[in-house]
């Protein structure tokens, strides 16, 4: 090694642990990101997924994240789904028709894979912090915030689906409910949920499409029983409109909530997402 390149990789070093000091991040083709202007280096990254047939800008702009992530300094990403569907995407979730009704195939992309290997790409440039990756997205991509905290718990500190919670597939047998053998996640997941009251597409009761047959709270107690927590809280109003639902005393420090919106339909706007952020920063992989 060269005096030179010593030297270079000693400020490189020194830079890295400056207040406010970030390496340059790359996510590639079909992924939309933003980078607030002030963040520490390896800053938090949320992975923000789009709704059946959208895309990743859209998501980024529609779900209002860019101003919270600006104000508290975390990285938002939002890749495009693996499947066509529409004038967008669809996210691959095996086992589930896709809002066209059509299965996932063999050849199609893992979109598990996919995400975890994008998660790879920003850890190994030093973008993000591996300790402190969260996933939210807005209906199918709701549904695969779910899916990646059942499969890919040891890599995912927390999830935060909006109207678009699962806890696995419906049961076969009994759709009704969540078939337990296809989500069963490594280690307790936090989980945060947004849905509206008013939501036709994915009814907070349950019902509707194939892959949405069980109630918002059989996912909420699958998660609760999951996260090995005590009880349920007493249901509390976070105003005229918001009420929320909470499981306590989980496994590890885990935590299972819910937020509903009152008249709230199918869309971002049922959100909190300063209350989406505080929770998500309660938790990270140890």
């Amino acid at each position: 090694m060269t005096v030179l390149s010593f030297v270079v990789r000693v400020l490189l070093a020194a830079a890295a642990l400056l207040p406010g000091a970030a390496f340059a991040c790359s996510a590639g083709a079909g992924v939309a990101m933003h980078l607030p202007a002030s963040r520490p280096a390896r800053a938090a990254l949320v992975l923000v997924l789009h709704g059946s047939t959208s895309r990743g800008e859209e998501a980024l702009h529609d779900s209002g994240l860019v101003a919270t992530a600006d104000r508290h300094g975390f990285v938002l990403v939002a890749p495009d789904a693996g499947l066509r569907a529409g004038r967008g995407f669809a996210w691959n979730i095996p086992g589930v028709p896709t809002v066209t009704g059509a299965l996932p195939g063999k050849g199609d992309r893992d979109d598990v894979a996919y995400l975890l290997t994008l998660v790879d790409r920003l850890v190994a440039e030093r973008c993000v912090d591996p300790a402190r990756v969260y996933v939210t997205g807005l209906s199918g991509g709701g549904r695969m915030a779910s899916l990646m905290g059942c499969v890919a718990a040891k890599r995912i500190a927390a999830i935060a689906p909006v109207v678009g919670l699962r806890a696995g597939r419906p049961r076969r047998d009994d759709p009704v409910a969540p078939d337990p053998a296809t989500c069963r996640p490594a280690r307790p997941v936090p989980v945060m949920a947004f849905a509206g009251d008013a939501d036709t597409t994915n009814p907070i009761a349950g019902g509707g499409a194939p892959y949405w047959r069980y109630s918002m709270d059989a996912a909420l107690r699958r998660w609760a029983a999951l996260d090995g927590c005590a009880a349920p809280a007493p249901t509390r109003w976070i105003s005229a409109t918001v009420y929320e639902q909470r499981y306590v005393a989980c496994r590890a420090g885990a935590e299972v909530v819910a937020r509903v919106t009152v008249g709230g339909g199918h869309s971002f706007a049922v959100a909190d997402n300063e209350a989406m952020w505080r929770f998500l920063s309660r938790h990270a992989l140890r």
